[in-house]
Parts: C-alpha cells; sequence; structure tokens
C-alpha cells in the first residue's frame, strides 16, 4: 500500500483557506499609506537619476566637443606659425635680393600673400577658442545640474530609507523625518529643473 505524501505552499494554503470563507485580517491603513509613499519616492527617485544620467552625459559631451575645438585651435595656430616663418623667409629674400628688382617683386608679393593668409588663419584660430570657451561653459552647467540631480536622488533615497525604517519600527515621528527629507528632495529637483 502506498501512501501519498503532499506538500502544500503558502499560496495552495491561502486559496483553501478564502474558499472555505475564512478571510484574511483587513491590511493596516498605515502600513498602506507608507507603502504607497515610499512606490511615490522611488518612482520620482528614478526619474531624478534618469536626468542626472542625462545631464552628465551632456557635460562629458560638451566636454569632448571642448577638446576637440581646442585641438583644431592648436593646429590653425601652429598653420599661422608656419605662415609667419613663411613670411619671415620671404621678408629676408626680399631684404637679401634688392638689386634684382623681379625676385624682390615676387618675394614681396609672397610676404604680402603670407600676411594676408595669416589673418584668415588667426581669425578662424580665435573662433574655435571661443568655441571652446562656449563648451566648456555648458559642460559647467550640465555638470553642475548632474550635482543637483545626484543630490535630489540621493535624498529621495534617504526618504525612503526612513519610510522602510517607520513601517519596521512602526515609529510614526520617523514619517516625518521621512516626509521632510522628502521635500529637501523634492526642492532640489525643482532647483534642477530651474537650472539653479
Amino acid at each position: 500500500m502506498s501512501e501519498e505524501f503532499e506538500v502544500r505552499g503558502p499560496h495552495e494554503e491561502a486559496v483553501e483557506h478564502v474558499a472555505h470563507g475564512h478571510h484574511q485580517p483587513a491590511l493596516d491603513p498605515f502600513a498602506g499609506r507608507v507603502a504607497v509613499m515610499t512606490a511615490i519616492l522611488a518612482t520620482i527617485g528614478a526619474v531624478f537619476s534618469y536626468q542626472g544620467g542625462s545631464t552628465e552625459g551632456l557635460a562629458l559631451f560638451y566636454k569632448n566637443e571642448a577638446a576637440i575645438r581646442k585641438t583644431e585651435a592648436a593646429n590653425q595656430w601652429s598653420y599661422y606659425q608656419a605662415k609667419g616663418e613663411k613670411q619671415n623667409l620671404a621678408e629676408l629674400g626680399a631684404a637679401l635680393s634688392p638689386a634684382d628688382a623681379k625676385v624682390s617683386a615676387k618675394f614681396a608679393a609672397d610676404v604680402a600673400k603670407y600676411a594676408q593668409q595669416k589673418t584668415a588663419i588667426r581669425e578662424h584660430a580665435e573662433t574655435l577658442e571661443k568655441g571652446v570657451l562656449e563648451a566648456d561653459a555648458a559642460s559647467e552647467r550640465q555638470l553642475h545640474l548632474h550635482h543637483r540631480w545626484a543630490q535630489a536622488t540621493t535624498l529621495t533615497q534617504v526618504a525612503i530609507s526612513l519610510a522602510a525604517i517607520t513601517l519596521l519600527t512602526r515609529r510614526r515621528w520617523l514619517l516625518a523625518g521621512a516626509f521632510a527629507v522628502a521635500g529637501a528632495g523634492a526642492l532640489v529637483g525643482v532647483a534642477a529643473v530651474m537650472g539653479v
């Protein structure tokens, strides 16, 4: 004769309990409110965290743009310097060949050509340097916003932790602390939205 042994889980027990007309005890309203508050804070914290990551990415993008433009500007200044050296050689050639008017005129034309080219190169290099300053400033603004979003996220996480401790210890005064920290996190988040 074989005996069957049945292992039942908590779910089967709960289903059978309800099927026999027994109802589960009512949920604690305090725990329900704290749970809803925690869920809302977690959602807000996720948004803050996303915004923080986004601004960090933008800060890195602008910093990279600044580095690229700085390299381009350095290249332009090297090109400017090379044209200046050619201009100096042409001036030297003109000074050493005053007897031959044709050669002296060619060197004088080269001096004028290099001077004109240097002007355009200098203007381009200066424009690139302004771009470097603008990209650096944009990077700094985004990095500042990233710090604000990170602060808001941290405060929201602390509020969630306080809510969890409130639920475990049943100390209602901790809930006031959770609300205060959550409020501070919300204010920092608003400051980040406003760009402050």
